[in-house]
């Protein structure tokens, strides 16, 4: 006699291994969280967190949680969506979020974080409910729609998407911003559930197909980073105020240099230009010669400590000079 399977029965199993990767992108989170709090404390050159490597850096590490947060939304709601289970951590998750959006307001008023990693966690898990049930197909073909979005957007029509309608804060967390508000963590909604539903589906796959209780099989026995992974909230939330009050005592005892003046104004030059809309190799002369200006007459440290205005004429002319020769080849 054959003897129905109840709905725990019915399961996914625990994957440990997922725990363990979940770790590893703790690390990696607190490896460039550690470079951004050395920047800001003045042992790094200005912008070295949000350009180059460390930009793609922080980009990889986030679509990974998001990518493990849909595994996880998978994981947990087979067979069933476990309503309460569900609300009660997304209580938790859209709470501490919150948190961080008070605690940066006040720590950092003109770049707080009002829709980071963990907003946008909360929020496409939200979203993502209504693909637990669909063919993973549809899902597959939501996350082609949005890269493709993505991509055309970002190359084939630049900025088709972006709208100044939505540069607040009350919309830009949807990812349609044409100059978002400044922030120390911004992951808007649009591209990034892409890489929550990429893991739905990944997973719904995985699952039809049985490679999960293989995958299960792969790592039995939990580790450090395993551990860590279980915690990650915990972890997230308490690493930076510790990584933070470390680099403050160490400057106490050996301080950061000055900083080289022209490195920081070209360095936030540049993320201000191409943030409205200006390509990469025109910011950079266009800063280069503003920079190099300002200095032969003497105006960057007046200018960087406030002693005169951007709004200066002095300044506008040589703004104006150098907009003209940084769109000559």
């Amino acid at each position: 006699m054959t003897v129905a399977k109840t709905p725990e029965a019915s399961r996914l199993p625990r994957i440990t291994l997922i725990d363990t990767l979940r770790g590893v992108a703790l690390v990696a989170m607190a490896s460039y969280h550690f470079t951004w709090d050395l920047e800001f404390f003045g042992y790094l050159d200005p912008g070295t967190a949000t350009h180059g490597f460390f930009r793609i850096y922080a980009r990889s590490i986030a679509s990974t949680f998001l990518f493990l947060a849909g595994v996880s939304l998978v994981l947990a709601h087979t067979p069933a969506i476990r309503w309460r289970s569900f609300w009660n951590r997304f209580a938790v998750v859209a709470g501490a979020a919150l948190a961080i959006s008070i605690a940066t307001f006040f720590a950092f008023p003109t770049e707080w974080i009002y829709f980071g990693i963990l907003h946008n966690i909360a929020v496409s898990s939200l979203i993502g409910l209504a693909f637990l049930r669909p063919p993973a197909i549809v899902t597959s073909l939501a996350v082609l729609v949005v890269v493709a979005a993505m991509v055309a957007d970002y190359s084939l029509a630049p900025d088709i998407l972006e709208t100044p309608l939505f540069d607040t804060r009350v919309l830009s967390w949807i990812g349609f911003a044409d100059v978002p508000p400044r922030s120390n963590d911004y992951v808007p909604l649009f591209p990034w559930i892409a890489a929550l539903l990429a893991g739905i589906a990944l997973t719904r796959l995985a699952s039809k197909r049985g490679w999960l209780t293989r995958l299960a099989g792969v790592q039995t026995e939990p580790n450090l980073l395993s551990k860590a992974g279980r915690h990650s909230l915990v972890i997230y939330l308490l690493h930076q105020p510790i990584l933070i009050g470390l680099v403050y005592l160490f400057s106490l005892v050996h301080p950061a240099p000055p900083p080289d003046p022209r490195v920081g104004y070209v360095m936030s030059c540049q993320t201000s230009c191409q943030n409205t809309g200006g390509e990469e190799a025109i910011c950079q002369r266009f800063c280069g010669c503003t920079a190099d200006k300002l200095i032969a007459q003497q105006l960057m440290t007046p200018l960087q400590t406030g002693a005169i205005q951007a709004q200066d004429d002095r300044i506008q002319a040589i703004a104006e000079e150098c907009s003209i020769g940084a769109q000559l080849p």
